[in-house]
């Protein structure tokens, strides 16, 4: 069967419209009307003899044929956009947008610095920064990078690992002074916490060959770290805190670090992808730049 260009177009638009997860959100992402998304996809349907989707009011869903087919657009679609990567390589100078998201504390304390440097060293790339504590789909959205605490189990992904974050337990001085000081880690349960839903319930710590792991209670929970901390230096609970958010405040006194001679899991922090967006000359810069960044600026209490 001959492949005409139009039947090309037709095949990255399917493509498209699986991974976007509906008509709409794929004609706002490739730039065409859902008229035309639609017309596309009844064309090739036409053209091919078979039902590619099975469609609702409000879903969409691959058929056996549409599963098989969509495999050889999305290659079809891939290979398109690496050739313009490699064009794009070509260029002397990096250039283009950006769109990256990450939490908001992180990025405020420390993904922001960092890219305030690297927009003045590369002027001519563009950044859209999205502040969220919210898992963003990073391929609805268009995002180049996700700065995240995991890498995310779906193998369409790619991470690449930035940085580790090591993690203390502190308490306000009030606090302490109030419920006492904890020593180990069977005193741990005893203490109100400020509980951050976005991790485990679970505080796990070593010391030496001996790990331990104490479940926490409290009456704060949130998911946002700012607030968090905040209310930790508010004298409500104890907290596992980033080394870079409570260095600042164990200098200034509102905070006041525990059982220092534990050791807390370290965060890894990680660049989150789309495969083949990391060969892109920009995007690559800029995690090559951020592994660079974290790695100097580094901060144990």
């Amino acid at each position: 069967m001959d492949i005409s260009f139009d039947q090309l177009k037709s095949m990255v638009v399917f493509a498209q419209v699986v991974e976007q997860g509906s008509l709409s959100a794929a004609a706002k992402h490739i730039n065409l009307s859902r008229a035309v998304v639609s017309y596309h996809i009844k064309k090739l349907e036409t053209q091919l003899g078979v039902t590619l989707l099975n469609r609702s009011t409000r879903t969409i869903g691959l058929t056996e044929a549409g599963s098989e087919y969509y495999q050889r657009c999305r290659i079809i679609a891939e290979q398109a956009f690496a050739a313009n990567q490699q064009i794009e390589n070509l260029k002397n100078e990096p250039q283009g947008l950006i769109k990256i998201t990450c939490p908001v504390n992180v990025g405020l304390q420390t993904i922001i610095p960092a890219l305030n440097q690297f927009k003045t060293l590369y002027p001519k790339i563009d950044l859209d920064v999205m502040l969220t504590d919210e898992v963003v789909n990073i391929m609805q959205q268009g995002i180049d990078i996700a700065i995240r605490g995991a890498p995310l189990a779906d193998s369409g992904l790619q991470a690449v690992k930035l940085s580790v974050l090591p993690m203390c337990l502190c308490g306000s001085p009030e606090y302490l002074n109030q419920y006492g000081r904890p020593k180990k880690p069977a005193d741990l349960t005893k203490h109100q916490w400020v509980i951050y839903k976005l991790t485990s319930g679970n505080i796990e710590l070593k010391k030496g060959t001996r790990s331990y792991s104490v479940a926490t209670k409290g009456g704060i929970s949130t998911n946002n770290a700012a607030a968090r901390t905040a209310f930790i230096e508010g004298g409500h609970g104890l907290g596992r805190i980033p080394v870079y958010d409570a260095w600042p405040k164990i200098k200034a006194g509102t905070l006041e670090q525990v059982m220092s001679d534990y050791q807390l899991s370290d965060i890894n922090i990680f660049g989150v992808f789309l495969p083949g967006a990391g060969n892109t000359k920009k995007v690559r810069l800029l995690l090559d730049f951020l592994k660079d960044y974290f790695a100097k600026q580094q901060v144990r209490v």
